[in-house]
């Protein structure tokens, strides 16, 4: 009766996780990371194109991205967009390929990282809040139609917290990581 309610509240949630975890590789850690240019798009020919399209991008040391794009004419183009992103890194063109040397990380400045990375995780259980005031209104609209009895809606909104703490306890987890990932070096 109450199980579609379930299955879609740990669809949504699995959503939010992916999520969480997409705005958390953006965030640099000192490490070079091909993710970290992902959401860049160069005008190529009049046409808006994501970076990985028009190149293919690498991490040949821990601290160097790579990107050499297939038609050597639109190297200009992403070197621009590379310096309007918020990177925060200058990119070094040789007329083949184009290299990001990323600098070393203050311990000041992985504080911030840090503190980004806790915003965001916070935002994402604010969301999984927001599911399971969603999910519990649904069972309460359920009830009042006489299609649940109330002591299924017992059951079912336990169901819902026991998947809200699971899913609260996957965002704790991968934000331990990525603070680990910062603070390591």
């Amino acid at each position: 009766m109450y199980k579609p309610v379930i299955t879609e509240l740990e669809q949504r949630a699995k959503k939010t996780i992916s999520a969480l975890k997409e705005e958390l590789t953006q965030i640099r850690a000192g490490r070079a990371n091909p993710a970290l240019v992902e959401k860049i798009t160069v005008d190529y020919y009049g046409v808006p194109t994501p970076l990985q399209q028009v190149a293919s991008i690498s991490a040949p040391e821990a601290r160097l991205l790579v990107i050499q794009p297939w038609d050597v004419n639109i190297i200009k183009e992403i070197e621009k967009e590379i310096q309007k992103s918020d990177l925060g890194i200058t990119p070094s063109n040789d007329g083949k390929l184009i290299r990001l040397p990323f600098p070393v990380l203050t311990e000041e400045r992985r504080k911030d990282l840090t503190k980004v990375a806790k915003k965001i995780s916070e935002d994402s259980k604010v969301g999984l809040r927001n599911l399971r005031r969603d999910a519990m209104d649904q069972i309460k609209k359920m009830e009042k139609e006489n299609s649940l009895p109330e002591d299924d809606r017992k059951v079912a909104e336990n169901e819902v917290q026991e998947v809200i703490d699971s899913y609260n306890k996957q965002i704790d987890e991968i934000l331990k990581a990525k603070e680990d990932e910062l603070m390591e070096f």
